[in-house]
């Protein structure tokens, strides 16, 4: 099975390795996909079959409760452990690299003038006012048509740009306002229930601290604070950026060939003191693990210029095998979708094959995959 959902594609660039630019040329504000060049692959060789019993639908007692799946890189060896057993995987001195993004309630529902009923995804807000979306409708609305939610204001429909529409509120509050009152929490499509009292707490990490994200940077989601006192009293070393997960993490790959995909734009930031403490990691002869496939991607875009460096803008960086990784030494994981950028990504960092194999491994084993899933360590 796919599991996968239609959502909107973004504007990706691909070049050689002999066609990369001197670091102070590449434009800082939204980083391209910069890989090596590899010969092609079909999107359908990450491709799975995943029985529908093993999609979790609603997240365990306990966040810790987890079962972790280690895979080393070296032996391609996979071990069956518990959540809390991550700080032992880890040595005092490494660091560990945390997306502290919040999810927003960005799921709501408004009327067309017809009385017909529409879904709206928020994907960002430009301004308080404006915003850009998915929406699911029976006939799609025209420029300039005007959306009732829930008696508390107006949207207007002032444009596309690319899939999303663009939606400025005429009459009403504002979208943090609104959302506040009658949005809801986001889950992914694979989640084939609506959002519950339950969601609200655990579709958040306990150290979301940063607005913005219409998806929960999932791997994060199994860290409690028995598990983060364990790491401090162990001496892990703690750093944080911001990658506001998008709608598009979860859409498909169309094309054939891997590279012919369009990645989608995330905003993300990446501070000095991150910066000046994975330097101080590398000094001490320690790891860099990064919580999940957003902090991998943070940390791998501003270091996109050659060395890692403050970077704060989009990043539509593309990771797949062929990608030559210039910060992360190991990431805590969930398990992904088939044919999905997100195990291209493990996949480029661990092996395809073997990253498929530690799959198979976890089917029979009948761990629980996705956003309340369980977990993998690779490294």
């Amino acid at each position: 099975m796919r599991c996968l959902q239609p959502f909107p594609q973004a504007a990706v660039v691909f070049v050689k390795s002999n066609e990369i630019p001197p670091p102070n040329q590449i434009p800082r504000a939204t980083i391209a996909a910069i890989t090596r060049f590899s010969p092609p692959m079909k999107v359908s060789e990450f491709d799975f079959d995943l029985p529908e019993h093993l999609i979790a639908q609603y997240p365990l007692s306990r966040r810790s409760a987890s079962r972790l799946l280690h895979l080393d890189r070296g032996t391609a060896q996979v071990h069956d452990r518990q959540f809390a057993d991550l700080p032992d995987l880890l040595e005092p001195g490494d660091l560990l690299v945390f997306n502290n993004t919040r999810v927003i309630p960005a799921r709501l529902w408004a009327r067309k003038a017809s009385g017909g009923r529409v879904e709206i995804l928020l994907e960002r807000m430009i301004s308080a006012h404006e915003a850009l979306a998915q929406m699911r409708v029976n006939r799609k609305p025209s420029i300039g048509s005007r959306l009732s939610v829930e008696n508390l204001g107006e949207l207007e429909v002032i444009g596309r740009e690319g899939e999303f529409w663009h939606l400025k509120i005429v009459d009403g509050p504002d979208w943090p306002e609104l959302l506040e009152r009658v949005g809801h929490m986001p889950l992914p499509p694979y989640i084939e229930r609506g959002d519950e009292a339950v969601d609200e707490d655990r579709y958040q990490t306990v150290f979301a601290r940063v607005p913005g994200a219409v998806a929960a940077p999932t791997a994060g989601l199994h860290f409690d604070e028995t598990v983060m006192q364990r790491l401090r009293e162990r001496g892990v070393e703690i750093g944080w950026c911001t990658l506001h997960v998008g709608a598009g993490t979860f859409q498909p790959v169309r094309a054939e060939r891997v590279e012919d995909h369009a990645m989608h734009a995330e905003w993300l930031e990446v501070g000095a003191d991150l910066v000046a403490s994975v330097r101080a990691a590398r000094e001490r002869g320690n790891r860099v693990v990064a919580v999940g496939t957003t902090a991998v991607r943070s940390l791998e875009t501003a270091a996109a210029g050659g060395e890692l460096e403050p970077f704060a803008g989009d990043s539509r960086l593309f990771i797949y095998p062929g990608y030559e990784f210039r910060v992360v030494d190991a990431m805590v994981t969930n398990f992904h979708l088939p044919g999905s950028t997100l195990l291209m990504l493990v996949s480029a960092f661990a092996g395809r094959e073997n990253v498929l194999a530690a799959y198979r491994h976890a089917i029979e084993a009948e761990y629980r995959f996705f956003s309340y899933g369980d977990a993998m360590f690779v490294g």
